[in-house]
């Protein structure tokens, strides 16, 4: 189901809690919201929707991946950046990393690690501070 996205800063800003087996159905509630705004959007995290669980959702290499509490273990490769969000307005700078590393539990409930670099890196690091309440 499509939904609404929440623009909030004061919900935003707080932190999310672990998702379980049972949060599971939130993976198809982010698919079609991200695919509503494909146009304008790379990525999501669970309480941009008004969920405040450890979800979040990129598009990389032409599929949406969902990834359930992502922990990013390793970074390497500092670089200052802009970006935008579709909570907020405006451009915003930040400092990210190059290459992550991240550990997830994947939309089969199976714990999955992986390694990202570039654009695909940098917006998984959005959404992981998003739910750590954390806005640009």
């Amino acid at each position: 189901m499509i939904k609404a996205i929440v623009k909030d800063t004061f919900f935003l800003s707080q932190k999310s809690e672990e998702a379980s087996r049972a949060d599971l159905p939130l993976a198809g509630d982010m698919q079609d919201t991200l695919s509503a705004n494909a146009d304008h959007c790379v990525g999501m995290a669970g309480n941009m929707i008004g969920v405040r669980k450890r979800v979040i959702i990129v598009h990389t290499d032409g599929k949406n991946v969902v990834m359930f509490n992502p922990v990013i273990t390793a970074k390497d490769g500092p670089y200052e950046t802009e970006e935008g969000c579709l909570s907020l307005s405006g451009t915003r700078k930040t400092t990210r990393y190059e290459t992550i590393e991240v550990e997830y539990r994947d939309v089969r409930w199976n714990k999955r690690k992986g390694r990202y670099a570039g654009f695909t890196a940098q917006i998984i690091q959005h959404e992981v501070d998003h739910l750590q309440g954390i806005l640009i």
